[in-house]
């Protein structure tokens, strides 16, 4: 049996996240916001779990009755190939990061994508038609492309260092999907940073994934980085007068598509955006 983080023994925990390290995670401060804001007794904690234990995790889930279970690294892969059924996104993905219980099978969805997209929608951004640039190639990216395309912008260019990377994630988005470089940066909408440049104690903090001076009025840049809440690239878009958006919009919204499987209720996004920046400023 898996150990909760942070509850006292004996607590019935409804819903979790797993990974490894885990105790970083915002997941339990957002979704326990929800759960108290909608009224229910439930408890959501943090599990460990090392590498290749994910199919214990799933156990644990089945065993205790869970409701569900959110995912993140490494453990995304593994719960795909070991859960009883995909949503087309995870299908298409082939990763996942939420685990709900329909009967006695566990479904795998990918949340990530439509997390970013409703959260952009939220802040007043309009994607119809729009061309869009996505900095990386890794998971969230690839789910960042595909929703893009399903939402129905313009182009979808990825950048990225491996071109083979580049072009595997911009065939998610079928025909209006294409890779470009950094230098093309400045012809995009909206620039979308999917790379892990600029987060808080990594060897990529206080850098920038692209040189700000290709930036401009007229254009948006999202972070999916969203500690720290103000990136150096965000404070740069700042000086420029270039729109942005933090990355604590997907990382709340993709958590709100979570708790709507879960329980059935629509999400209280605000309480749970108001949880996770207080958590971040006390960081």
């Amino acid at each position: 049996m898996l150990t909760p983080i942070g509850v006292p023994a004996g607590t019935e925990v409804a819903a979790g996240v797993i990974g490894y390290p885990v105790r970083h995670s915002l997941s339990p401060t957002i979704c326990q916001a929800a759960f108290d804001e909608l009224g229910l007794d439930w408890v959501y904690a943090a599990f460990e779990v090392l590498p290749g234990d994910a199919g214990q995790a799933l156990d644990h889930m089945r065993e205790r009755d869970m409701a569900g279970l959110s995912v993140t690294m490494p453990h995304k892969a593994d719960v795909a190939a070991a859960v009883d059924e995909l949503s087309p996104a995870a299908a298409a993905l082939g990763v996942v990061n939420c685990v709900s219980r329909d009967g006695a099978r566990l479904v795998g969805h990918n949340t990530d994508g439509a997390g970013f997209c409703d959260a952009l929608l939220a802040e007043g951004v309009d994607l119809a038609g729009i061309d869009c640039a996505v900095l990386g190639a890794g998971g969230a990216a690839r789910a960042v492309v595909a929703e893009l395309a399903r939402r129905g912008v313009g182009e979808v260019a990825v950048i990225a260092r491996r071109p083979e990377a580049a072009a595997s994630a911009a065939a998610l988005a079928g025909s209006v999907g294409s890779t470009a470089g950094l230098a093309d940066v400045g012809r995009y909408r909206l620039v979308v940073n999917a790379t892990p440049v600029g987060m808080a104690e990594t060897e990529g903090a206080g850098e920038l994934p692209i040189d700000p001076d290709l930036l401009h009025v007229g254009q948006h840049v999202a972070e999916l980085v969203y500690n720290p809440l103000h990136t150096p690239l965000l404070t740069e878009c700042h000086r420029r007068g270039v729109g942005v958006s933090t990355g604590v919009g997907m990382l709340v919204h993709q958590a709100a598509h979570a708790v709507r499987i879960w329980t059935g209720s629509e999400p209280p996004v605000d309480a749970m955006t108001a949880a996770a920046t207080a958590a971040l400023q006390g960081r």
